[in-house]
């Protein structure tokens, strides 16, 4: 089929707002925006298991170690579909490993600040998943059908997480003066990387054009942004919380609340690799990775002598 052919049959099951499937005729151009933006989606999955992973041992009870432990287990599993979904696309999981070890790939911002403290898993499972809730549910009805499918799953799951870490921050403000300080200690260093979660305004954006043409991107970052805003703010009320946002304030006229300037030098730096543990962040999973390479080749083979 040539290129012509290729558009217009593309393009007529995106006029009628149907799934494009993975033996479907594509652009190369949306096949390679996909690939990076669900291998990135991918790495962020497995690389944010780090942070919760490092309290397993330190959770205050048995009940928070359990939920703790099932909610970095979903994590995990978010990164096997997303990878899975990716490789429908034509491109293997050691491919996007390689890419991520070396640079390439880049996964959330997010994942490159320090969990201090018990509070900081609950602003993580609340402000974290909460705007990845957001994010999510708009890619339910992404045009590639592998990614819109996954994603039902995951926001499902994801919601759990944000109750997790709603309840967290909720029992602490509930607490003693030292652990309601500490929760807003977690509040102020999390808000503002948070909603840099949603990527800068599509203007600034260079992915962002193509996204919306072909109905990869339903609601534009800052739409996005300030839907999560809304939610949160009210829900930080509800416990006492502060958000550190002097500038913030609710907008008769626009029914949603005006706030503050981002800083998107910050977000410019720890993407591009030098926020506050972007290095240790990737040598642990370089480590890790290099020490399952046993089992890698323990299923591979196994997998190999059962096909015959």
């Amino acid at each position: 089929m040539n290129t012509t052919e290729t558009k217009s049959s593309f393009q007529d099951k995106l006029d009628q707002d149907l799934c494009i499937e993975p033996k479907d005729t594509m652009p190369d151009e949306y096949r390679k925006h996909l690939i990076r933006q669900i291998s990135q989606h991918a790495h962020s999955e497995v690389i944010g298991m780090q942070p919760e992973g490092n309290w397993i041992t330190r959770a205050p009870s048995l009940r928070a170690k359990q939920i703790l432990l099932a909610k970095i287990q979903d994590e995990g599993g978010h990164g096997l579909y997303l990878y899975s979904t990716a490789e429908t696309l034509g491109i293997s999981r050691e491919e996007m490993i390689e890419q991520l070890h070396t640079g390439k790939a880049k996964y959330s911002n997010i994942f490159n600040y320090p969990a201090l403290t018990w509070a900081d898993i609950g602003a993580i499972g609340w402000l974290v998943d909460g705007a990845a809730i957001v994010n999510q549910v708009s890619l339910q009805k992404t045009s590639y059908g592998p990614y819109a499918r996954a994603m039902v799953r995951i926001c499902k799951e994801e919601s759990f997480h944000q109750r997790q870490g709603y309840e967290i921050m909720t029992n602490m403000m509930k607490g003693t003066k030292e652990q309601q300080e500490m929760a807003q200690d977690a509040m102020n260093r999390w808000w503002w990387p948070s909603l840099m979660m949603f990527g800068p305004h599509d203007s600034d954006s260079p992915h962002s054009g193509n996204a919306f043409v072909w109905k990869i991107k339903r609601k534009s970052n800052d739409e996005l942004r300030q839907r999560f805003i809304d939610k949160t703010v009210q829900q930080a009320e509800t416990i006492g919380l502060t958000i550190p946002d002097s500038d913030l304030k609710w907008n008769e006229t626009k029914n949603c609340y005006d706030h503050g300037e981002i800083n998107w030098e910050e977000f410019r730096r720890v993407v591009n690799g030098n926020g506050p543990c972007n290095k240790q962040r990737m040598t642990h999973h370089i480590k890790v990775h290099n020490e399952g390479a046993w089992v890698r080749e323990a299923a591979a083979a196994y997998a190999k002598a059962n096909a015959k």
